[in-house]
């Protein structure tokens, strides 16, 4: 819900107390004493007005934040407002076919999340008869919960006191503390999150602002890319990693592994009005999604004929070679992509009109087929 009301402003003689202390001599517990008090008075006035915060809905809430991880908030709004127009509620969603929550999630990313949130709401919808638990402890235990979800749906939705503690959190209180330890270690995970709680308000009301102001703050203030935003965070003062210069180091962590490196040959197979189209298997990377037919490596154009053959299709038509690069988390694929007009069979592969593609849900991987795919449906 937005913040409102002024409580947990800090008395006249602890603004005093803080104001005259010798800040070069702070310690971790004055220092998370002053966040106690001072982030709820600052996320009051500089909140972002977000649509999952309007609410004590726990079905509302745990949407919003299984699609925020791993995305951007603004990635996230557009989304977020069509998936609820179109589930409204746990039952909603527990009864919806596959298809259409994945077409609903296309270009969202990390698909696995939304198979979750579908088995999560058929389990609520149909052996908790609609109702979400009431406390961390129970909703980690339904599938796709993990610890971060269950404390930020328990705090916001039902005011547990329990700290959500994301890469936000990691980042405001490892610079609060100037914590040189790499926050991948199990040891200062466990720490960030004492101190987080620590820094935690009792009052219900504001336990419900507590997680989302600390992720405020880590999102507009003290941002992971570039320097932080010192001059407007309200803990300036009481930062060990500003007075101590280290603020940009702050967290410490262990270096990533390179992604793995993979070429593939990606076909946009056009055959009179539709195109071919496959489904990838069950489980790995895209699990269960619509894709453009590709293989590993990159084919010249006489290896593209065999491959064709192989699958009984001819070449009528080439039209264009396209070269497009995707991330994944673990992976980058660097695609070389044939436009290709076609007859045949083409055995173990579907056709798919306009309309019929629609209905698909497409990852964005193989964007740059899609937007020439549909130029071509524009032209026609």
């Amino acid at each position: 819900m937005l913040p409102g009301g002024a409580k947990g402003v800090a008395s006249g003689g602890e603004l005093w107390y803080y104001h005259n202390m010798n800040t070069t001599e702070l310690t971790t517990e004055e220092v998370l004493s002053a966040f106690g008090q001072r982030l709820l008075p600052w996320f009051r006035q500089a909140a972002r007005d977000l649509p999952w915060r309007h609410t004590d809905d726990p079905y509302a809430i745990w949407v919003s934040e299984i699609m925020l991880q791993q995305t951007r908030v603004a990635a996230v709004l557009g989304y977020y407002q069509r998936f609820l127009a179109a589930f409204p509620t746990v039952e909603d969603l527990a009864a919806a076919p596959e298809e259409q929550l994945m077409k609903l999630w296309e270009g969202l990313g990390y698909y696995s999340r939304a198979r979750n949130l579908h088995r999560c709401a058929k389990m609520v919808a149909g052996e908790l008869n609609g109702r979400f638990p009431e406390s961390y402890e129970g909703l980690v235990k339904l599938p796709g919960i993990g610890d971060y979800t269950a404390a930020a749906v328990a705090s916001a939705a039902f005011g547990e006191r329990c700290p959500a503690v994301d890469g936000n959190v990691y980042r405001v209180l490892t610079r609060l503390t100037d914590c040189p330890d790499p926050v991948t270690d199990i040891a200062v995970k466990h720490r960030v999150r004492r101190w987080a709680e620590s820094a935690m308000p009792y009052e219900t009301h504001d336990i419900r602002l507590y997680n989302q102001a600390t992720m405020d703050l880590g999102a507009t203030v003290c941002i992971p890319v570039g320097a932080p935003r010192c001059e407007v965070c309200p803990m300036a003062e009481f930062c060990l990693a500003r007075l101590h210069g280290t603020a940009e180091s702050r967290p410490v962590r262990a270096p990533k592994k390179p992604r793995k490196a993979e070429d593939r040959t990606v076909f946009l197979l056009i055959r009179g009005r539709e195109a071919a189209f496959c489904k990838r298997p069950p489980k790995g990377l895209l699990a269960g999604l619509w894709e453009f037919p590709n293989v590993e490596g990159k084919l010249t154009e006489d290896q593209v004929v065999d491959c064709l053959r192989l699958w009984g299709l001819t070449v009528k038509g080439w039209y264009r070679r396209i070269s497009a690069q995707h991330l994944f988390t673990h992976v980058e694929w660097d695609m070389l992509c044939y436009v290709l007009e076609v007859e045949g069979e083409g055995r173990g592969l579907t056709w798919l009109d306009e309309e019929g593609a629609r209905q698909v849900a497409l990852p964005s991987a193989f964007r740059c087929c899609q937007t020439v795919l549909q130029e071509r449906w524009e032209g026609w």
